[in-house]
């Protein structure tokens, strides 16, 4: 192993190496880690970030090798089960509250409301962003996230969403427009910058 090799490379070889994938994760990781920490908190960012590298190890045989990269291939494992995660845990929310669970009663539920907390921190830090994420379209705001906290490019945010670019280009322009719309300062332009169209 080279460390100029190519990310496709190194999936393909480790059909055959296994210990060749440990270099996807050096490489990775961290980039991984930090989007999905500010999406949902550093706990549950750290299960996930591990889960989408299990994930991917196991699925590599199916990684198409034409493609240089795997940063889409990975953002878009991570996605699905960043979108898994919060389907289940809006399931045990709703459950909650129609029967009546206690979270000082039931261990479970402090655990989640513990959890919870976490991830509201998180988005506290980025709270001038809260109320416009709130509000968009889920499929916007994946747009926009995976644009401005993994700064993926439109054709890898595609290829993570299983979307046309175009698709991911009307999104980002209509996010931006939202952004302006409501922001009172130019920051929140910049973090929205024209760079990656």
């Amino acid at each position: 192993m080279t460390p100029d090799q190519l990310d496709s490379e190194l999936v393909t070889g480790s059909r055959a190496e296994p210990v060749l994938f440990a270099e996807i994760f050096d490489r990775h990781h961290a980039d991984l880690y930090r989007y999905l920490r500010h999406r949902v908190g550093a706990t549950l960012a750290a299960d996930l970030a591990a889960e989408t590298f299990v994930t991917a190890f196991a699925r590599r045989a199916a990684f198409r090798p034409e493609r240089t990269s795997v940063r889409p291939w990975l953002y878009g494992i991570a996605h699905n089960l960043l979108r898994n995660h919060v389907r289940r845990e809006q399931r045990r929310v709703a459950a909650y509250a129609r029967y009546g669970a206690d979270p000082v009663a039931d261990p479970g539920a402090v655990a989640e409301f513990a959890r919870a907390d976490e991830r509201a921190d998180s988005a506290a830090v980025r709270s001038r962003l809260a109320p416009i994420l709130g509000r968009m379209r889920p499929g916007d705001r994946d747009v926009l996230l995976l644009v401005a906290w993994a700064d993926l490019s439109y054709a890898e945010v595609a290829q993570s969403l299983g979307i046309p670019v175009g698709t991911v280009r009307s999104r980002m322009n209509r996010v931006r427009r939202q952004v302006r719309a409501v922001a009172e300062t130019e920051s929140l332009d910049i973090l929205l910058g024209e760079r990656h169209g």
